[in-house]
């Protein structure tokens, strides 16, 4: 007779068949009744509704959002043809989101096809889908990307709502910076003879920029009989220079996000002092922080580490080689690795502190930073050395969070804007600010990316001569909820006032992090 083990090893083989098939979404029977049960109670399977399941981890605790959140949009793609064939699409104002590279999950899908009943399907985690029974658009102004069924970027520009332009500015900007010329948007708007639409959209490319675009809608539908009258959608002038080359919608994301959140962040931070005069009095004191910052940073993390063990990665009282113990945990790995960062971001400091650029010395040394990082797990054989070589080649998600990091090919593009960003930024806050909030945003790295941030947050607070600041590991959830408020709601406020409370308290002589 089987064991328990080895029963529950037949229905994970089972299981690794259809991921196999790159299955993410599970129909009941497409797993018998018993395979299914067992890797229910095993937690290898979650129910989502009747019938349907998602593959997940059975490290989740009750209440974990992480697998389906990571899920829902191949769930989402699964189960929508499964229940309407090819007969839907979603709705021209989420198609825009999607083109500019805005997968966050949101709280509702809605879709449309005539096979709907106007029915709300409720989801997990206080998330649904509301199917509203509409004619689908002409087949020229659909698509399919990565599984969801859409409106072309044109489309979805023209039958989207005006309340988008003010609701999902960001978005709506970066959507229209990928447009190359009019010719698709007009095709549909002479077809459709929409008017009030051709107006709206030649005052959107207007305000953005992109001044050929709207001179050609409003001469062409002039000449072929129509009457429109400009109208600018937006609430506000836009103050930067988008670049009409760029094919990848994520550079011109990151500027229309910067240029959006840098006024909120000089509202609630307090102003730099300037570069100390006393520049090696300045690194004593990050020197004399690091055993602080590096227990709450890695704590953060969910690593579990001790004063103890940091200071004897900090004295030299450690080696994978001597001690077996050290050697077994990934927490002295970690550790080890925050010491060694933390000696190149020291180093990178005294370069900011001698006015280089911020920008320019953070783009050339962060690569240093996260080798040092994780060099302590590759010499011990936790890790490949391949996984040193650069910025990830995989997806990545984040635990708990509607936020969908970019692609690895995105994250190509990102980083350098990220960058060039920091060198032209005049004002350290918003550097040290955004610096770590995009950073996180797109996500670089495999892993790392937290601390990774917070070594460029502490580098960019350099120059403005404020103080190392400690991210407390008492106030993570208010920290990972103002990250979340910020790459979701594209609010950066509860971010910025959360960084610039701290940063204050250690202008007053008062850091709110110990050990």
């Amino acid at each position: 007779m089987a064991t328990p083990a080895e029963r529950l090893a037949d229905s994970l083989n089972e299981l690794r068949k259809l991921q196999e098939e790159g299955k993410v979404a599970v129909k009941s029977d497409e797993l018998s009744r018993t395979h299914k049960d067992r890797l229910v109670a095993n937690g290898f399977l979650k129910e989502v509704l009747r019938g349907w399941y998602i593959i997940a981890s059975p490290d989740e605790k009750p209440g974990d959002t992480t697998s389906w959140y990571n899920s829902f949009w191949e769930f989402c793609s699964t189960f929508l043809t499964e229940r309407y064939k090819d007969n839907w699409c979603i709705s021209p104002e989420q198609s825009v989101l999607l083109y500019a590279g805005n997968w966050s999950v949101p709280t509702q899908l809605i879709v449309r096809s005539p096979g709907a009943s106007n029915h709300k399907t409720e989801l997990p985690h206080h998330t649904s889908i509301f199917n509203i029974k509409s004619e689908l658009p002409e087949v020229s102004e659909t698509t399919v990307m990565n599984g969801i069924r859409m409106l072309t970027l044109p489309a979805s520009l023209i039958h989207c709502s005006p309340s988008t332009f003010t609701q999902n500015t960001t978005d709506i900007r970066t959507a229209l910076s990928i447009i190359p010329d009019s010719s698709e948007i007009l095709s549909i708007l002479l077809d459709g003879g929409h008017t009030t639409i051709a107006g709206r959209l030649a005052g959107a490319f207007r305000n953005n920029g992109q001044e050929r675009i709207a001179e050609d809608i409003f001469k062409t539908m002039r000449s072929a009989g129509y009457d429109i009258r400009e109208i600018d959608p937006f609430e506000d002038k836009l103050q930067i220079k988008l670049s009409p080359r760029e094919k990848s919608p994520y550079v011109n994301r990151v500027k229309l996000m910067w240029n959006a959140m840098r006024s909120a962040i000089l509202e609630v931070f307090p102003e730099a002092p300037g570069i100390p005069e006393d520049k090696d009095d300045y690194l004593r004191k990050v020197d004399a922080i690091y055993g602080t910052d590096a227990y709450h940073s890695l704590s953060i993390e969910k690593y579990k580490v001790t004063p103890e063990l940091i200071e004897r990665v900090r004295i030299g009282m450690w080696n994978y080689k001597d001690n077996e113990e050290d050697k077994k945990q990934r927490d002295a790995m970690a550790a080890r690795g925050y010491w060694q960062a933390f000696q190149k971001v020291e180093s990178s400091i005294r370069r900011i502190l001698t006015n280089e650029n911020a920008g320019a010395v953070a783009d050339s040394d962060h690569g240093d930073w996260y080798r040092e990082l994780f060099a302590p797990s590759v010499t011990a054989g936790l890790l490949k050395p391949s996984d040193l070589a650069g910025y990830r080649n995989h997806p990545v998600y984040l635990s708990g969070s509607k936020h969908v990091p970019l692609s690895r090919d995105a994250v190509k593009d990102a980083m350098p804007a990220l960058f060039e960003l920091l060198r032209e930024e005049s004002e350290p806050a918003v550097r040290a600010v955004l610096g770590h909030f995009i950073f996180v945003f797109i996500h670089p790295y495999m892993d790392g990316n937290g601390r990774m941030g917070r070594f460029l947050m502490n580098a960019m607070l350099a120059s403005g001569g404020y103080p190392w600041t400690v991210i407390p590991v008492e106030s993570r959830a208010e920290y990972m909820a103002a990250l979340e408020s910020a790459s979701v709601g594209q609010d950066i406020k509860p971010f910025a006032a959360f960084v610039g409370h701290l940063v204050s308290q250690g202008l007053k002589g008062q850091p709110v992090a110990s050990i």
